[in-house]
């Protein structure tokens, strides 16, 4: 089987059903009838067929998507599910946005009101918080 080329990637073209223009290791590209490219992984893990999707062409290039599929490759050697190592990925991304200063800002004002502090105390820390929050509010804590 012949690998695929940016040139035969450039001349398919759609038909009445999806076809697939394989790569081989398992990456090919699902070619839509609408016209849109797709790049799809099948591979087993624990004994079922799953697919991955790396994104469209031309956004994702063929050299990104052959890099994708060995990434997926590499987590299927070590034990792991590509699928599910990229879903922790995400998770990680999407915590670590949440954490941001004026998230953890609010939390300590609020454990600073359950303990007691004084109602001015607690007006002086939000007055000082609010000159903080436009410059450093949104960025993520560990930064």
């Amino acid at each position: 089987m012949m690998a695929l080329t940016v040139t035969a990637i450039n001349a398919a073209k759609s038909k009445d059903k999806p076809y697939k223009l394989t790569d081989g290791l398992g990456l090919y590209l699902l070619v839509k009838e609408n016209g849109g490219r797709l790049w799809r992984m099948n591979y087993s893990f624990l004994g079922k067929q799953k697919t991955l999707s790396f994104g469209s062409y031309p956004e994702v290039s063929l050299a990104k998507a052959r890099e994708k599929r060995t990434a997926a490759r590499e987590a299927l050697a070590d034990g792991q599910d590509p699928a599910e190592v990229r879903k922790a990925k995400v998770r990680e991304a999407k915590a670590k946005s949440e954490e941001t200063f004026k998230a953890i800002a609010d939390e300590w004002l609020a454990r600073l009101e359950i303990e007691g502090r004084a109602p001015k105390t607690l007006q002086k820390m939000r007055w000082l918080l609010d000159l903080a929050y436009p410059l450093i509010g949104t960025r993520p804590i560990a930064d």
